[in-house]
């Protein structure tokens, strides 16, 4: 197991060695590391050169250290997608070769509060449906997604959500089509609802989509907040130089 030498630095030797390690089944998902000083002298290195491996490894999240009890391999997410193109969740998960379902959980409509009517530049007397769902990859859940529509936008009612898609039915009265969708990304440690839904201990954080769906008009249509469990899930952004 010791680390040949070469041309490279050694921290960077050690990170290959332990990605091997670990892509080989070595040290398996969410299994424990050795103490810094057994895998040192394992792979015939310095503990500086090893915390100079880790650290990096860390910040790739490869591995998670925590404190006071030990380095931990991360497990891999099992859908990794990039945002630059809308896709559903489902296509996510059929692309992993899981099933995809849904558990609904709410359906149901109110007048907007000042935070909706201000992201849907609405009337206070528009009526707002408010969709909870939890996503499932062969049964286990993955997403809760809360979604939030105009009344008026849903050519059929809500009650039509319970078997169709959003997009679809928004877009059934062929009078709005979606073609754009801002998003932003926060990743948060904990929340009380979407942990426990998605069953979610304190040491598995969540990575939150917002997103603003807009149709060809510029009309704000569709507001949806996703809780994606971090642990599963992994969100690429493409960036070209202009």
């Amino acid at each position: 197991m010791v680390v040949k030498t070469d041309q490279r630095h050694l921290y960077v030797q050690v990170i290959e060695r332990l990605k091997k390690d670990i892509e080989s089944g070595v040290f398996k998902e969410n299994e424990k590391f050795p103490s810094e000083f057994e895998l040192a002298r394992n792979l015939g290195v310095s503990r500086a050169t090893l915390r100079e491996a880790l650290r990096v490894l860390e910040e790739e999240k490869v591995i998670v250290r925590k404190h006071g009890v030990g380095t931990f391999v991360n497990p891999r997410p099992l859908f990794s997608s990039g945002i630059e193109q809308l896709s559903s969740v489902s296509s996510m998960i059929c692309d992993a070769g899981m099933e995809p379902g849904t558990i609904f959980m709410e359906v149901y409509e109110n007048l907007p509060n000042d935070e909706m009517i201000g992201k849907f530049d609405c009337d206070p007397m528009d009526s707002l449906v408010t969709i909870k769902r939890v996503r499932t990859a062969d049964g286990e859940p993955v997403v809760y997604c809360i979604d939030h529509v105009l009344s008026k936008n849903l050519d059929t009612g809500a009650e039509s959500l319970l078997n169709d898609s959003i997009f679809d039915s928004i877009e059934k009265s062929g009078k709005i089509k979606i073609v754009q969708a801002v998003a932003d990304i926060e990743p948060v440690g904990y929340d009380d609802e979407a942990s426990s839904i998605l069953r979610c201990g304190v040491e598995i954080p969540l990575l939150v989509l917002l997103q603003r769906h807009y149709s060809e008009e510029g009309e704000m249509v569709l507001y949806s907040k996703n809780y994606f469990r971090a642990d599963k899930f992994s969100f690429q952004v493409v960036r070209k130089r202009v």
